[in-house]
């Protein structure tokens, strides 16, 4: 069975399907049907999938699927999942349907800073073209391929902020356009240089791993692929585009953005400029290491001066993007495994808190820290959920994002000390823009305005209670991921020519492994 092109195509099928129903409710819940197949598809490739193949060339993209695109010049449709690109599918796949759920209302207008420019169809269906999107991003195996989706996702996204957002949405989504596109061009160039220089004929992934020899033709179509990258995720300093956009987008348009878009740019980063260019990687890996920590604490403290909600969520996840690219640039199988459950973890955490501060917006009418306060005592479900979910965004022991920080942080470790040491203050900051934002919107004397607000219903519980699960089993029992990252990652590490360094009690033997 063609297991990846059957998830991408369902989704469009089903965009087509939303688009042609009449009615409007009709197209929330075939929607909501079409996101739960592909989950259930997606967990049954899951299971089929061997982790102990990663570890082999011939068998490390699995269900894989090649043909001809644009045979004369060597363009593929080629898919197929290593541990990596598996995970961060299934993160899409379980996002959608809770986004969806969670949506249930925000095309209507009902409560809107400013009524939706398309109707409620549309944005159903943008969607699940999203999703197609996303899947066929990580999925991709040929270097063209991923650049069409890598463009092809800003659409549907560039029109859910646009259309469906804040007041000040055609600014957020024109700003988003072009920053997107400038990185996106530079990418093409890089791309395509690429396949002239390799002299291979094709643009498949694997055929093109250690073929750039020369350092310096390295460091070029480095920069072009990297910086295409950073914007996407985005990394300090070009992060600017995301406190924008994530404000003025509808929450569950936040979440996709912020919980999988995102993620591609440091995927990216881990799968393309790492195994392409390993000796450009290694020359900018000190750069990249500065630009990491430099995000990791400006995102934090720029966090804790914010005063809108969603604002600082968005700020708080360039922090955590600057330990994933921490992660991914030092280098060792368990920074490099950290770094790629940090972007699961992540999409978990920020999507539960950009949920549930959209609820409290879609009551309150509002996303002013400053008009809240004792939501705890009218809605303790509510206030508790968003507890858990600040707690996760702080890495408290037991929540999943602790998991991954930690490894980020000790593998990173073995390699740059200082660096890492300065990196891990962003854990301290963490505790002070979460707990800061629960205090003042939780507790303390209600608001008059607050006074009114309703719990969270039957809905709103079905959308926050499979993150949480996933939060906490996740903090508990990351097993199952690590178990399908770990092969990959060192696969990875192998075609950079890094010898892997895991924390062993003998590491003074091991440190400066593969230097």
């Amino acid at each position: 069975m063609p297991w990846l092109s059957t998830l991408i195509a369902v989704p469009v099928v089903g965009a087509v399907g939303v688009s042609l129903v009449k009615s409007d409710k009709l197209a929330k819940q075939v929607a909501l049907v079409v996101s739960l197949v592909v989950l259930v598809l997606t967990a049954v490739m899951a299971f089929r999938f061997d982790p102990a193949l990663g570890a082999a060339k011939e068998t490390r993209f699995q269900f894989a699927e090649v043909y001809n695109w644009i045979p004369a010049f060597g363009v593929h449709y080629g898919v197929g999942v290593d541990g990596i690109a598996l995970v961060l599918i299934a993160l899409s796949v379980i996002l959608v349907p809770i986004v969806i759920l969670a949506s249930w209302h925000d095309a209507d207008g009902t409560g809107a800073a400013a009524p939706p420019k398309r109707s409620v169809k549309t944005y159903f269906a943008l969607l699940l073209v999203l999703e197609a999107m996303m899947i066929g991003v990580f999925a991709a195996t040929d270097v063209f391929l991923f650049y069409v989706f890598f463009e092809a996702m800003l659409i549907p996204m560039y029109f859910m902020i646009g259309s469906y957002g804040g007041a000040q949405r055609s600014y957020a989504a024109v700003k988003f356009l072009l920053y997107s596109l400038f990185g996106g061009l530079l990418m093409l160039v890089a791309v395509i240089a690429l396949y002239v220089i390799a002299e291979k004929g094709t643009f498949m992934f694997p055929e093109l791993v250690g073929v750039i020899q020369d350092p310096t033709t390295q460091k070029w179509l480095f920069l072009g692929f990297f910086i295409a990258f950073a914007v996407k995720a985005p990394l300090w300093p070009f992060h600017t585009w995301l406190p924008d956009a994530a404000a003025q987008a509808p929450a569950g348009a936040a979440v996709l953005l912020v919980g999988v878009l995102d993620k591609v740019g440091t995927y990216g980063m881990l799968r393309f400029c790492l195994e392409l260019f390993p000796d450009a990687a290694k020359f900018f890996t000190p750069l990249v290491i500065a630009l990491s920590v430099i995000g990791i604490i400006y995102g934090a403290i720029v966090a804790i001066g914010q005063t809108d909600m969603k604002r600082l969520i968005a700020y708080t996840s360039i922090s955590h993007f600057g330990f994933i690219a921490l992660g991914v640039f030092a280098m060792t199988t368990n920074a490099g495994a950290g770094a790629t459950l940090y972007m699961v973890n992540h999409g978990f955490s920020t999507g539960a808190l950009f949920l549930i501060t959209g609820f409290l917006i879609y009551r309150r009418g509002s996303s002013q820290i400053a008009d809240y306060g004792g939501v705890q005592k009218v809605a303790p479900v509510l206030a508790g959920t968003f507890l858990i979910a600040g707690l996760s965004g702080l890495s408290l022991p037991g929540l999943s994002t602790f998991v991954s920080e930690f490894m980020v942080l000790l593998g990173s470790y073995e390699r740059y000390v200082v660096p890492t040491v300065i990196a891990t203050t962003g854990v301290i900051l963490a505790s002070i823009y979460i707990l800061w934002m629960y205090q003042r919107t939780m507790n303390g004397p209600t608001a008059e305005k607050v006074k009114g607000l309703p719990d969270l219903d039957a809905r709103e519980r079905w959308v926050v209670g499979p993150l949480i699960v996933m939060i906490i089993a996740l903090g508990f029992f990351p097993k199952p991921a690590l178990d399908m990252i770990n092969p990959a990652v060192d696969h990875t590490l192998s075609n950079v020519h890094i010898s892997n360094v895991h924390i062993t009690p003998a590491v003074a033997e091991k440190k400066g492994a593969g230097q």
